[in-house]
C-alpha cells in the first residue's frame, strides 16, 4: 500500500470514530419565555451540544408572540401555555404538540389591603389578567364559577383589565387593580413582598392545573426526524436534572434567566405552585380547547383536536432511552 491510499485509510478510519458533540452541530432554534417552571427548558441549551444540537434562544414578552415567529421560520420549538399552542394550530401555524413540560404555575393574588378573601368579594372590582394567556382562561372559569360576569369596561360584575405580565405586579402594588390573575414566579413575588395575598390556586374548574407544552414545527418533526429526537431526549434529560437537583435548578433560573431579580424563597414558592413534567395529556388539551370556544379565547378559526396534532411519540422514546419518567 502506498503512502497515499495509507493517508486515505486512516483519514476514512479517523472519520467513522468521531463521537457526535465532535462533529458540526445541528442547529435547533428555541422560543421561551421567562417564567420560573420554563427553567428546565432553558437548561437545554447547557446540555444539547451532548446531543449533537446547538440550542439557540429566543425570549419573548408572551407566548402569542412566539407564534408569527414560527411562521416566519425563525423558532423550531417553543415553550407554550396549552392555549397558546391551541390558538396558533387553530389558526394555521404548522406545529405539533411533542411535550409538556409543566402543569400549574398560576395564582390568582388579591391586594393585600383590600379585604378580598373569596372570589364572590370580586363584585364590583377590578382584576388583572394577560390577554391571550392561560390566566385568563382560568380566570373565566374561576368566574364563572362563582356565578359573577365580568367585560373588559364596567358593567359587569368584574372589570377585567388586560396588562402585560411584567405590569401586572405593578399595577396591583399601586392599586390600579384590586386583584389578578398571575403567572409565577410573579404572584409569589407579590405575596413575598406583602402587597399582594393569595386568594386561590385556579384548579379546581373543568381544566384542572394548566400544562404547558413544548411544540415543534410540522417541518421539523417530519423532515428532521434525527434532530427532532435528539432533541427530545435533551429535554428528557433537562427536566430529569432539574427533578433530581433542586439546587441546580434554583440557582440556574435565578441566577440565569432572572439575573438575581427574585429571591430563593420566590423561586421556592412558585415551584410549591408547580411541577415539571415530560408529557401532557390528549385529553387535557381537548378540554383547553372547549373552553377556549366556550369563552371565546384565542379566537379560534379551526379548533384542532388533540389526535390530530398531539405527538407524543418523541418524549416517549426520550424517556424510555434515559430511563426517566
Amino acid at each position: 500500500m502506498n503512502t497515499k491510499s495509507i493517508a486515505l485509510v486512516a483519514c476514512l478510519a479517523a472519520t467513522t470514530l468521531v463521537p457526535i458533540h465532535a462533529r458540526a452541530e445541528d442547529l435547533v432554534r428555541l422560543g421561551n419565555l421567562k417564567f420560573a417552571h420554563y427553567g428546565a427548558v432553558s437548561y437545554m441549551k447547557e446540555i444539547c451540544p451532548r446531543y449533537g444540537i446547538k440550542l439557540e434562544e429566543r425570549m419573548f414578552a408572551k407566548g402569542p408572540e412566539i407564534l408569527p415567529a414560527i411562521v416566519a421560520g425563525e423558532i423550531d420549538i417553543a415553550a407554550l401555555a396549552s392555549d397558546g399552542a391551541i390558538s396558533g394550530r387553530a389558526n394555521g401555524v404548522p406545529i405539533y404538540t411533542v411535550a409538556g413540560f409543566a402543569k400549574g404555575g398560576a395564582r390568582m393574588v388579591a391586594q393585600a389591603d383590600s379585604g378580598i378573601r373569596t372570589l364572590k368579594d370580586l363584585k364590583g372590582k377590578r382584576v388583572g389578567v394577560t390577554r391571550g394567556g392561560m390566566q385568563e382562561l382560568l380566570l373565566m372559569a374561576e368566574l364563572e364559577k362563582a356565578g359573577l360576569t365580568w367585560a373588559d369596561k364596567p358593567g359587569k360584575d368584574v372589570e377585567i383589565v388586560y396588562l402585560a405580565f411584567a405590569d401586572l405586579n405593578q399595577a396591583l402594588a399601586a392599586k390600579q387593580i384590586d386583584a389578578m390573575c398571575q403567572s409565577e414566579p410573579q404572584s409569589s413575588q407579590a405575596i413575598n413582598k406583602k402587597f399582594g395575598v393569595e386568594l386561590l390556586k385556579p384548579y379546581d374548574t373543568p381544566l384542572g392545573e394548566p400544562y404547558r407544552v413544548l411544540v415543534m414545527t410540522e417541518k421539523m418533526y417530519n423532515e428532521r426526524k434525527d434532530v427532532a429526537q435528539r432533541t427530545l431526549k435533551c429535554f428528557a434529560d433537562a427536566t430529569a436534572t432539574f427533578i433530581r437537583d433542586p439546587a441546580l435548578a434554583e440557582k440556574y433560573v435565578r441566577e440565569q434567566m432572572f439575573k438575581n431579580q427574585i429571591t430563593s424563597q420566590d423561586f421556592r414558592d412558585a415551584m410549591d405552585n408547580a411541577d415539571y413534567t415530560y408529557e401532557v395529556p390528549p385529553a387535557h388539551m381537548d378540554t383547553a380547547t372547549a373552553m377556549m370556544q366556550k369563552y371565546g379565547v384565542g379566537r379560534m378559526a379551526n379548533p384542532p383536536k388533540a389526535a390530530d396534532w398531539v405527538k407524543l411519540d418523541l418524549v416517549q422514546k426520550a424517556e424510555a432511552d434515559l430511563k426517566v419518567k
